[in-house]
């Protein structure tokens, strides 16, 4: 395909690093460092499919799931309002990636 035809489908913007675009990438840096309310705000914006991520319940339930385990009460609501509507094979594959999570945490602090 031509450049000048390759730019007629291509749009580029600069990034909002100061709004949404950024929330994802502080979140998950945060996350990164144990912040239970990173997780929570990630399996909102996976539940939701906001903040420039599609909507994701395994990974809404993943996060909500390590936020849950670490003492916050309403990703517990969260994750259980998640699941409903998803299949067991659905949340078995979301506690598996939180698992992997916790233990590239571990192998990150060690």
């Amino acid at each position: 395909m031509e450049l000048a035809r390759i730019e007629t489908f291509v749009k580029i913007e600069a990034a909002d690093v100061s709004g949404a675009d950024m929330l994802i990438a502080r979140c998950l840096a945060a996350a990164a460092d144990g912040d239970i309310d990173a997780y929570y705000d990630l399996g909102v914006a996976y539940s939701t499919g906001s903040h420039g991520v599609d909507c994701d319940l395994i990974e809404a339930h993943k996060w909500f799931n390590l936020a849950a385990t670490q003492g916050h009460e309403e990703a517990c609501w969260c994750r259980a309002d998640v699941s409903d509507e998803m299949t067991a094979r659905e949340i078995s594959e979301a506690q598996r990636r939180a698992r992997e999570w916790l233990r590239c945490g571990v192998a990150r602090a060690a």
